[in-house]
């Protein structure tokens, strides 16, 4: 197993995450300020053993683990990549300028949760000191690997603190949340409607009087009430939505199977029936602990006008409401969400450019880029779907 060693510490680099011990990383990561399920190790050794995040499909598992007197310090899930897919922030015009200029612009070294969009703790520490080795570990790796760049995505306040002391260029991204009103929270999703402005509630309501009356109703199954079945004909779905792009889909039939047998609290699984059949689903992960939920994948056997928005937001807004969570945020990009009650939220990731030329040029871009989104963002808030004297949440 490749490592280093300092007076300190020592840094070892894991080709795959059985190497590392599932509950020393979980432990680490509960410590965190954001933690997720998806940062979780049977989230994301599940990727990596059913296939899906492998070397084959252009993710090559280089996992960081900081180790002193034999505990685990920091550590980090991190990937040599040889393609920018499955990411969601795009930097394919650095790989094109790179192209241009006769530099190879991959493998390059990426810390993320694969296909997973979701803000939260990726540099996991136990103080802010570990963090800041983590970082350096991280660098030292891309420069003796001859890897154009580092890139971390998604970070929680605390990674964007020690990347950014560490040298590292910061981006800014935009989502669309909801988060309950902690001062005057909404009881239920009626309420919530009643704080819209009337052209948006109106719509919503018109949305959903259409689902009903085209005869869909829907069931809500959580954990361990997702059976074989279910998860089959949610997977069948979810592939037709690829198919529907002309896309390949990224997460195998043998992913979910993992995640039923490993993580099965952390999944909610809207199904919409007509005709006494199933005909689409929205699946979203949950955290009970933290009040959290994330809309993460949909798919339909048969179109029904308005079924998406009705599954993949008023349901999960209205679930959200009735069992007391407090966010759900609705995954990466998309300003429509923001007629339906979730509003723009900043994420930010952080990135290292090995040549100081293109660092430079990425540098300039991305101010540019970050003045350009701060005057969307204050566009995007002049147009509130809530009424003047809300919050909005």
């Amino acid at each position: 197993m490749p490592h280093t060693s300092t007076s300190e510490y020592r840094i070892q680099v894991h080709a795959s995450a059985a190497e590392l011990d599932a509950a020393e990383w979980d432990a680490l990561l509960a410590r965190q300020a954001q933690p997720t399920p998806f940062m979780r190790h049977a989230y994301l050794q599940a990727l990596e053993a059913s296939g899906s995040a492998v070397p084959a499909t252009g993710w090559h598992p280089r996992w960081l683990a900081l180790r002193q007197g034999g505990r685990l310090q920091a550590a980090c899930a991190l990937y040599l990549k040889d393609h920018s897919y499955g990411e969601y922030v795009f930097d394919w015009a650095w790989a094109d300028a790179y192209r241009r200029h006769g530099l190879a612009y991959y493998p390059k070294a990426l810390g993320a949760v694969p296909f997973t969009p979701v803000p939260g703790s990726r540099l996991l520490a136990a103080d802010d000191a570990w963090r800041l080795r983590l970082v350096q570990a991280v660098e030292a790796l891309a420069r003796e690997s001859g890897l154009s760049s580092a890139h971390v995505l998604f970070i929680d306040a605390a990674d964007r603190r020690a990347l950014e002391a560490a040298g590292w260029m910061l981006r800014d991204g935009l989502q669309f949340h909801w988060q309950q009103d902690a001062a005057d929270p909404s009881p239920d999703f009626t309420a919530l409607l009643q704080r819209l402005q009337r052209d948006k509630r109106k719509k919503i309501q018109q949305e959903r009087r259409r689902v009903a009356d085209a005869g869909v109703h829907f069931t809500v199954h959580a954990g361990a009430q997702i059976d074989e079945r279910l998860w089959s004909f949610f997977h069948r779905c979810y592939t037709l939505t690829y198919r529907a792009h002309r896309s390949t889909p990224y997460l195998t039939r043998d992913f979910f199977r993992r995640m039923a047998a490993a993580m099965p609290e952390h999944w909610l699984l809207f199904v919409a029936h007509q005709g006494g059949e199933p005909i689409a689903c929205s699946l979203i992960a949950i955290d009970a602990a933290r009040r959290a939920a994330w809309g993460r994948y949909w798919g339909a056997v048969r179109h029904v006008p308005c079924l998406h928005f009705d599954a993949c937001y008023y349901q999960p807004l209205q679930w959200c409401l009735a069992n007391g969570y407090a966010r759900f945020e609705g995954g990466a990009q998309g300003e429509h969400k923001m007629a339906r009650g979730l509003l723009p939220v900043a994420t930010h990731s952080a990135h290292w450019v090995a040549d100081r030329r293109f660092a430079a040029a990425v540098a300039e871009a991305l101010a540019d880029e970050r003045a350009g989104l701060g005057a969307y963002v204050d566009e995007l808030r002049e147009h509130s779907p809530f009424k003047a004297a809300e919050s909005g949440g």
